[in-house]
């Protein structure tokens, strides 16, 4: 599975918020079956640190410059 880049880096780090902005970047790359997955797997999840792996599992975590840098080369 080829993962969108998302911008999670210096984002509140709130896993709630994390998983919003990782679910919204899924459905905005026609992933919707993806991110009911990744939230339902994130809320059965038993810590933090597990939660965070999950989301990396979908997409590729980055800074805003990451998302520049991908832009550049479209």
């Amino acid at each position: 599975m080829k993962k969108p880049k998302c911008a999670l880096i210096g984002q509140n780090g709130n896993i709630f918020n994390l998983m919003g902005i990782a679910s919204r970047t899924l459905r905005n790359n026609n992933m919707k079956e993806e991110a009911k997955e990744m939230v339902i797997r994130i809320e059965e999840s038993k810590s933090y640190e597990e939660a965070l792996s999950i989301i990396g599992e979908y997409v590729e975590i980055t800074d805003e410059a990451g998302l520049d840098n991908e832009e550049e080369f479209e």
